[in-house]
């Protein structure tokens, strides 16, 4: 058994309380661990040593901050194959996508912000003959960090690593369903020699730990990544305390194949962008719409490569479609297939549950689920499922396409599939979504803006957005 504890002022210590909860391998659906069900008491023991901690790191060259988050990325590399086996248990996506994606992308989110910080310029104005104004940026203190399920160490790190660079202490609290990484990335800073008191892990449930996080006076700013209900209500609590916030919510989104576009890259991609990590990314295209030409063409060839992917134990290295992450999620995406048959949809694969031999009998495994024939309006295409389940949806014109993508309340990124350049650039501006690919998806330059319009969030995750956002501008003005 797993047995996790907080990392609290540079140790590993239990809940104060003395109240676990248990952990589960969504692959087994057995229970494997247990962690912490920690409350305001940890929180506050937590904010506490981060507060004590703060002085001394702020006051510690941005360089020197720099390297030892490259330190941190280096111990993540070496222990890749640890914790891709521990992601993949604590997940339950195949291991062979947390080996290339998960675990090499938290090593480089400390790797660019340890380096990046060095690179964080301010400004200057200078007023002829009265005045230079020269602005300064101050990190806030201590900060709240709270992460989701589905990319765990992934969006972790992205979340820990600018506020650590800026010269922030941290009270992290990874989701309670996925803690593992978390847990073992203290191990890591205990290694790499980061400072007491600069990064507390607390575990624990929303309501529990989340919560007390967001309500601590002391925290200054929260960045929250998860579900839109959940991000509304923190910014309840938060907007009257006047913290700053970033809030990286849900997603709905579209991807546009036009009649030109390359179709076995549209193909090849789409079905990645559908399935990945079993759906449960925010970035999965969940809505396709294919002009009317090519639309037979596209589901055929569509359908034939969801016919490849392979569900069952994600700890083979043949497995493509992984276990959802626990019960509960695999029977709301199950309620989304009714709902989808009632709306008068055509179910064109998947849809089942699967139940592999052997140790992953009782795990929460999915067929990648098909349908068309469904209302570019109806629940199913505006509502976020967050599971591997699509619609397949022929448009006629550009106007038409570009109505139906937009037409839900969340916008956090979008796909077209076009070799007509103009084409791409006006779909592109047209379109209400805070990320926009074109032939290609999930390619990502960490110095570049992350976040989404309407319901999927506010503010900007990634590069000098981040750095901004975890410090506070003063302008400092000198008369002449």
């Amino acid at each position: 058994m797993l047995q996790i504890q907080n990392f609290i002022n540079g140790r590993f210590v239990p809940p104060a309380a003395g109240r676990y909860l248990n952990n589960i391998d969504p692959a087994t659906g057995q229970v494997y661990g247990r962690i912490p069900d920690s409350d305001a008491a940890d929180v506050a023991l937590a904010v506490q040593a981060a507060q004590a901690a703060f002085p001394a790191w702020r006051a510690r060259p941005a360089e020197q901050r720099g390297r030892l988050l490259v330190r941190i990325a280096e111990l993540i590399e070496q222990n890749l194959e640890r914790l891709a086996q521990a992601e993949s248990q604590d997940n339950g996506k195949p291991v062979a996508l947390a080996r290339v994606v998960d675990i090499p992308r938290a090593a480089s989110n400390f790797a660019f912000f340890g380096t990046g910080i060095s690179h964080f310029a301010s400004e200057t104005h200078f007023q002829e003959g009265l005045a230079l104004n020269y602005t300064v940026r101050h990190p806030l203190g201590v900060v709240g960090c709270i992460s989701p399920w589905n990319l765990p160490l992934y969006l972790f790190t992205w979340k820990i690593a600018p506020a650590l660079a800026a010269g922030n202490c941290v009270v992290a609290k990874p989701s309670e369903i996925t803690p593992a990484t978390a847990f073992l990335l203290g191990e890591l800073c205990q290694e790499a020699g980061l400072p007491a008191g600069v990064l507390n892990i607390v575990h624990g449930t929303g309501p529990g730990a989340g919560q007390a996080i967001v309500e601590h006076p002391l925290v200054k700013a929260i960045s929250f990544t998860g579900g839109t209900k959940t991000g509304e209500h923190i910014a309840r609590t938060a907007a009257p305390m006047f913290k700053k916030l970033s809030l990286e919510l849900g997603g709905k989104n579209p991807n546009v194949i036009f009649a030109d576009c390359d179709l076995a890259a549209a193909v090849s991609t789409s079905v990645q962008s559908s399935f990945s990590n079993q759906g449960q990314i925010c970035l999965c295209g969940s809505r396709i719409f294919i002009e009317r030409p090519i639309y037979e063409q596209f589901k055929a060839a569509f359908l034939a490569r969801v016919a490849t992917l392979t569900v069952g134990d994600p700890q083979l290295d043949t497995t493509r479609q992984g276990a959802l992450v626990s019960e509960a999620h695999l029977l709301k995406v199950q309620s989304y297939i009714d709902l989808a048959q009632q709306e008068g949809g055509t179910l064109l694969a998947g849809g089942q549950r699967v139940r592999p031999e052997g140790r992953c009998a009782w795990g929460f495994f999915l067929q990648p689920t098909v349908f068309e024939g469904l209302a570019p309006d109806c629940r199913t295409n505006r509502e976020e499922i967050f599971g591997p389940v699509v619609t397949l949806t022929p448009f006629d014109t550009e106007a038409e396409a570009l109505e139906w993508a937009n037409g839900t309340d969340y916008g956090l990124s979008a796909t077209i599939w076009t070799r007509d350049l103009d084409r791409a650039h006006r779909v592109a501006h047209q379109l209400h979504a805070g990320v926009v690919w074109i032939n290609t998806w999930l390619l990502r330059d960490l110095r570049t803006p992350f976040g989404g319009m309407k319901n999927s969030g506010v503010g900007r995750e990634g590069g000098l957005e981040a750095l901004r956002f975890f410090t506070e501008a003063q302008n400092v003005c000198v008369k002449l």
